[in-house]
């Protein structure tokens, strides 16, 4: 059986065939319903992430030891990152190995008893245990999730779905400044921040029992009847048989380049380390361009501006939070409409203009200047930043690292590009502050801006426009950088870039 670039399912030629095919985005509601249950995943990343600044300050008043430590209280909030790290690199192997439900029903386990842990710590090593199993939790997550999601997605809508479990990434956020204000005159304020997480990890797990394996996985594992029960609760019946028959075929053709893949492998390959230089490229720039530095500092920002009330500074995070949300909500929809690369683009540019503005700002101030203008500026610059960071880069990195891997290597590349990030994540929560003691905070949002610089020239130079592609049109992208321009994948870029 021949199956044509142009006439696969899901590509823009078959779409432009068959136009009364075509997904849109609520049109089914098993697929929502099944990215809201994996999403609960990115839910429990962006939890873990948020809860832990109120936690502190009432972990603090309850041991001694961590109130007269500096290296306990970062080792409390720097353990769940170390976790994360182990989590995300053996998550890609989880993924492979056992399937992307089984690896989200080991995240769930993990991820509830390191709450339990935490919230009945009678010392701080106990709750530093606890922090690490959250965290390696939270990085079986994040390989996960979006893998899942991409695998069960019809390839127009893929973007905007994949985009959904980072709305549920910054949703948590969200949700763990909440629930830091609620429970702040609860006794054991601290314990039930912590303790709390286990309750949307087990509804994860209890929902996941119920919902099927990927189909593109259990057709790489020859369980080709599961995989067409699966496809059906998707797909019409038209579009059915193409996407069965392609899949099929696909299966055939490469079912021997699929035995025992290692990590090494991934740079063996010309292609996919190409693919996998985009990935953990953009995982890195993600960080290293300061967002958890600039939500970080948002108390601060507005203290510049001449509002000192901790409370209004609570608020603020909440507020901050809360945009970052709604940004993710409006690149949802720009991803499958604008494209990826011009998404990251457009996000880059205001997110270097955003960073240039705090460090003027913060510059002017640390000389002494008393004009509230600069305060301000600085308001202005943290919004900006928010407001381009969160539809671009917030959710691009995630997307693209789940749809540029062919079948048999995106656990493994998945795995390896979330250990990168959550790194790069490591690696700039544990050098900001020495960084801007030495030099200053406005100097250090200068050098985020010139990271971010590069960030542009990377994404504008190395990474492509995947909108709309299918898995296997994305694969001829990266032959074709690897071994030279063909007729068929050089009208598929073409067509790509035209998009």
């Amino acid at each position: 059986m021949t199956i044509t670039m142009q006439s696969t399912p899901g590509s823009s030629g078959y779409l432009e065939l068959y136009p009364e095919r075509k997904m849109s985005f609520f049109k089914n509601p098993y697929i929502l319903g099944l990215t809201a249950v994996a999403g609960i995943g990115g839910l429990l990343f962006g939890y873990d992430t948020g809860v832990i600044s109120g936690a502190l300050l009432y972990i603090k008043d309850d041991f001694v030891e961590v109130r007269n430590s500096s290296f306990l209280q970062e080792t409390i909030v720097s353990m769940a990152l170390v976790g994360a790290i182990l989590g995300a690199a053996a998550g890609g192997w989880i993924n492979d190995a056992y399937g992307r439900k089984k690896a989200t029903l080991i995240a769930d386990v993990i991820f509830a008893l390191g709450s339990f842990v935490m919230a009945a710590s009678p010392g701080p090593y106990v709750l530093i245990f606890g922090r690490l199993l959250v965290g390696i939790g939270v990085g079986i997550a994040s390989v996960t999730a979006p893998v899942y999601i991409a695998e069960a997605s019809p390839s127009e809508i893929r973007g905007g779905l994949v985009s959904t479990n980072v709305l549920m990434i910054t949703g948590g956020q969200f949700l763990s400044y909440l629930i830091n204000l609620a429970f702040t005159e609860v006794p054991g304020t601290w314990r039930w921040m912590l303790g709390v997480a286990a309750v949307p990890a087990v509804l994860q797990f209890f929902f996941m029992l119920f919902l099927p394996e990927s189909p593109r996985w259990l057709f790489i594992k020859n369980r080709k009847n599961e995989a067409v029960v699966v496809l059906t609760k998707i797909y019409d019946y038209a579009r059915l048989e193409d996407e069965v028959d392609f899949l099929t075929a696909q299966y055939e053709q490469e079912s021997q380049k699929r035995n025992d893949i290692k990590y090494w492998d991934v740079f063996k390959s010309k292609e996919i380390r190409l693919a996998f230089l985009v990935g953990a490229g953009l995982q890195a720039f993600q960080q290293f361009t300061g967002i958890n530095t600039v939500m970080y500092y948002s108390p601060t920002i507005v203290q510049m501006a001449g509002f000192h009330s901790n409370q209004l500074a609570l608020l603020l995070s909440l507020v901050v939070a809360g945009m970052n949300a709604a940004g993710t909500v409006l690149g949802i929809y720009l991803i499958d409409h604008a494209g990826r690369k011009k998404l990251a683009l457009s996000s880059l540019a205001g997110v270097i203009a955003s960073l240039i503005l705090l460090a003027v700002s913060f510059i002017n101030q640390s000389s002494g200047s008393t004009n509230d203008l600069y305060g301000w500026l600085a308001i202005v610059g943290l919004a900006t930043y928010i407001a381009f960071f969160s539809p671009g880069m917030g959710p691009v990195p995630w997307t693209m690292n789940s749809e540029i891997y062919p079948e048999e290597y995106r656990g493994i590349c998945g795995g390896m590009s979330a250990t990168v990030c959550w790194v790069s994540n490591l690696i700039v929560s544990q050098t900001f502050l020495s960084i801007a003691d030495a030099i200053g905070t406005g100097q250090t949002f200068l050098i985020l801006a010139g990271i971010a610089v590069l960030a542009f020239l990377f994404v504008a130079v190395y990474v492509p426009e995947t909108k709309g592609l299918t898995f296997d049109e994305v694969g001829l992208i990266w032959k074709e950088r690897a071994w030279g321009k063909n007729p068929d994948a050089q009208s598929l870029v073409a067509h790509g870039s035209d998009t």
